[in-house]
Formats: structure tokens, sequence, C-alpha cells
């Protein structure tokens, strides 16, 4: 019984290798993408789409994800010319609506990780959900409730893996057996949604490798 289920929970596993062929197809919002090697991997980069505001996301429109489970291998660092708050901001936004008006997200700084500022590393990483939650209000209203220390460097790998289940959810970075960050209340609660590459003002995004199992 326990092999034929783990066959089973293998064979629901869905691979994007965001290598450049895009078989699924990415639909860009306020966001640029390329395919490229980096760091010896064919990925997907994204820089944001100059002269357009909004919220940034890639999202991959066959995706349909509720509960389970996301990893991503994930670079951000900040771009050239970025402001002095860039901090290299990447992450996966999930539950999107198809025109990314709302969607949850969980994203690294990851020039926060190694800063000699202790509060700077405690910000981490951060979860949001757009747009009515922005980092801004939840840091303001529940200060480190939804942000995070985690050792990170800026423009490096780093595997990220997100648990979704009803309006739950956890983020581990880099094999950790223990998650850095928990959510207990998604601010979109119990939803499905498309799946989304998503990177913050004044970063160069490098993804690959993303696999999806539901629940």
């Amino acid at each position: 019984m326990f092999i034929a289920a783990a066959a089973l929970a293998a064979a629901e596993t869905q691979t994007y290798p965001l290598d450049g062929r895009q078989p699924h197809g990415l639909r860009l919002v306020h966001v640029k993408a390329e395919a490229v090697t980096y760091k010896g991997r064919r990925a997907v980069r994204l820089t944001e789409d100059g002269g357009v505001s909004g919220e940034p996301l890639a999202l991959l429109p066959a995706t349909d994800f509720r509960d389970g489970t996301m990893q991503v291998d994930v670079a951000g660092e900040p771009g050239p010319g970025a402001a002095a708050g860039a901090r290299g901001f990447v992450g996966i936004g999930f539950h999107s609506d198809p025109d990314a008006s709302h969607f949850e997200c969980f994203y690294l700084r990851p020039t926060n990780g190694r800063a000699d500022d202790q509060l700077r590393r405690n910000h981490s990483v951060q979860y949001i959900s757009f747009p009515d939650f922005p980092w801004e209000k939840l840091r303001k209203e529940m200060p480190g409730v939804y942000e995070s220390y985690t050792d990170l460097m800026p423009g490096e790998w780093t595997k990220v893996k997100i648990e979704v289940r009803g309006t739950k959810a956890k983020l581990y970075v880099n094999d950790a057996l223990q998650p850095v960050l928990l959510v207990n209340d998604l601010k979109l609660g119990s939803r499905s949604g498309a799946i989304g590459l998503w990177i913050g003002s004044g970063t160069v995004g490098h993804f690959a490798n993303l696999r999806v199992t539901p629940q």
C-alpha cells in the first residue's frame, strides 16, 4: 500500500524546466523574461518591464494549484543601477487570479541574509498577499509575524520549497528540515489559482526547475 501511494504521488508531480522552452508558456505581467544559462543552469531570467508600474509576475497559466508542494531553484540580486533599498527580491506567487490582480507570495531578500545589521537579517524572508497585504502593512500591524531570518547570498542558487494546506503555508529554504517561516492565515483563504515567478523592484531574478506536487 505504501509503495503504491508513493508511486502515485511521484506520478502526480509536474516539472516545469524553466529553461527557455517554456512548454506551458509564461504569461508576463509587468515583467520581461529571457532564456539564459546562469551559473551552469539553463534558466529563465526575469527583469522589470521598464516604465510599466505594477507587481512583476510571470504566470504559468497551465497551473491551477490549491494544496500541495512547490519546489524551485531561485537566484536574486539587485540589478544594474538599482536603488539603495533593492535587496534582490525573488520568490514564488501562488493562488493567483488569471490577471495577477490577487495572489499570495513568499519571497527572499538575499542581500539581507548576511547583513551586518541584525534587524535587517530578521527581514530575510517574507510573506505577502497582493494587493491588500503588502509587506509594509504586515510589518507595521504585525511586526515579525510574516517575515523571518534565513542564511542567504545574493546571486546564488537557492532551493525554495513551499507547502500549502488550506489556509496554512510553510516556507523551507535550502533543504532545511524545519520551515523558516510559518503562515497560519493565508489572506486569500483556501482557494486555487495559478503559480507565478515573482521579482521585486530593482531585481534580476533567475528561476529553474519548478516542481509542483498537488496534495
